[in-house]
């Protein structure tokens, strides 16, 4: 691996990037430009399972972000007279092209935020799946007439672009939690800015802004600024121009980022942490429920905010599920994302290695038991699985985000709704059991806007609504319920024959 100066790009290059890791990255784009990053300061992007950095990219400021939201603004009204089914090309021939990038791609998951090859195949079906859907937004019915209380008079509903979109995206799925927001904005005649997290600029950014641009968007449409989220965020967030704010992330972060955007008038769309319980019932396929609870807790190493945070089993089956569940972790092959065969890479950074860490350390010390794993290698933490646990203890207390099982028991089904219903959080849920009709009722006690019946919690489909409830966020993602955020009603009536009034 090269050092950041070896990678970085002339200033006369900046025209001529693309997808490897190797282009360097070093610029913003703007209005249909790439400009180099000049005096700014400078995100070094660093391989998590090297600690080498690949590459660096500006950290833009908040007057890049001034500049980027009057691009937008200015480039909207004409994207959106554009004919809808040329909006919508556009949008499909980005998708293709993240397939024709593919090999690339599958390169920068793995080293600029430690996706192994299973979780890349995940994150580019996705994505190129919310592209697809997202087009097809584009040709969706624009609005719709209704009967008036007044006589000779015509309703009508008519759905217009919502204007400008901001989009403050994450660094776990970096590439799809952009493109969901991104491609439906663009094809229902928005603008866009988008500020990726400054782990993974690349592909939570300026990847789609490559895709984008070769497929013909206009300049101006989508304009991509990194930075750090602690420097320039509350100005993104709180800025006067957006219509609609995106953000995915934390709760805590999105609480601030949604007091702001509603300061500024501005809606805002969140779907932030989650809490999520995977609940195995008296009568569930063990086998069916161990396998979907390892997939659910150890995919990504945990770092997803629909990971399962918590597995509650009833009594009867408690000890063989943690000993299955610890059988399988063990045999997850740890390593480089980049080798063949690996299935567990590292977690993201030093600070969430560290909380993860702490908070198996302090549950450990208040009487939970290691099954297996507990250790850690640089920022290669070994799936593991604790048995003796309870609600209060910080590893289930608190969204680990972490390749982490906690095993609670309970009684009852009551008792597991009361467990699994026991935190702020509200986002995913996962039930198993071989009579649907219980589980169905469970289900429908569980306080979550997601719950997936003998499966487990990692599930999201592009035509399916996403999203949560309470600290887990607000409004919904993908196909019709994201277009009603994208977009506004407006309220024309026409009276077409004279009206008598009282007066």
């Amino acid at each position: 691996m090269t050092s950041t100066s070896e990678h970085a790009l002339e200033e006369n290059d900046v025209a001529n990037l693309d997808i490897a890791p190797e282009a360097g990255w070093n610029a913003l784009y703007l209005d249909g430009e790439w400009v180099p990053a000049g005096d700014r300061d400078l995100i070094d992007v660093e391989n998590p399972a090297t600690r080498t950095t690949v590459t660096s990219v500006p950290s833009s400021t908040e007057d890049d972000v001034d500049e980027a939201y009057a691009i937008a603004d200015d480039a909207q009204a004409a994207w959106a007279e554009r004919p809808p089914q040329e909006r919508a090309a556009i949008v499909t021939e980005a998708c293709e092209l993240l397939g024709e990038y593919a090999d690339d791609l599958a390169t920068l998951f793995a080293v600029e935020c430690g996706g192994v090859q299973l979780k890349t195949d995940f994150e580019l079906q996705l994505a190129q799946g919310t592209m697809k859907v997202g087009a097809g937004l584009a040709m969706r019915d624009g609005g719709r007439r209704k009967d008036s209380v007044t006589p000779g008079k015509e309703n009508l509903l008519v759905r217009e672009p919502a204007g400008v979109v901001g989009v403050i995206t994450p660094w776990n799925f970096p590439l799809y939690l952009s493109s969901r927001v991104v491609a439906p904005a663009i094809a229902l005649g928005n603008s866009v800015v988008l500020k990726p997290d400054e782990h993974t600029p690349i592909m939570g950014g300026l990847v789609l802004a490559k895709v984008f641009e070769e497929a013909g968007l206009p300049d101006g449409v989508l304009n991509v600024v990194p930075g750090y989220g602690h420097e320039m965020g509350d100005h993104f967030s709180s800025h006067s121009v957006p219509s609609v704010m995106s953000f995915t992330g934390s709760s805590e972060v999105g609480r601030g980022v949604g007091q702001r955007a509603v300061g500024s008038y501005t809606e805002p769309a969140l779907e932030l942490g989650g809490n999520n319980a995977h609940i195995v019932l008296s009568d569930a396929d063990l086998e069916r429920a161990t396998d979907a609870g390892a997939f659910g807790s150890f995919t990504h190493q945990g770092q997803e905010c629909i990971s399962i945070n918590r597995h509650l089993v009833h009594e009867s089956l408690y000890d063989e599920y943690v000993a299955g569940l610890a059988d399988r972790a063990t045999q997850l092959p740890i390593g480089d994302p980049r080798e063949e065969g690996t299935l567990v890479g590292p977690v993201i950074n030093e600070s969430q290695r560290d909380k993860i860490v702490g908070y198996v350390n302090e549950s450990v010390e208040r009487g939970a038991t290691v099954e297996a794993g507990g250790s850690h290698d640089g920022l290669f933490i070994e799936p593991t699985v604790l048995s003796g646990v309870t609600s209060d203890m910080p590893i289930v207390a608190n969204e680990h985000f972490g390749p982490i099982a906690p095993v609670i028991p309970f009684e009852t089904d009551e008792e597991a709704i009361r467990i699994a219903n026991g935190t702020e959080y509200g986002l995913s849920g996962s039930i198993h059991s071989s009579d649907v009709a219980r589980a169905r009722d469970v289900a429908d006690a569980l306080e979550t806007g997601m719950v997936h019946i003998n499966d487990q919690t990692l599930n999201d489909e592009p035509h399916v609504a996403f999203g949560g409830v309470g600290a887990s966020g607000m409004g919904r993602y993908n196909d019709e319920w994201i277009m009603d955020t994208l977009t506004t009603l407006k309220w024309i009536s026409i009276q077409r024959e004279p009206r008598e009034y009282p007066y």
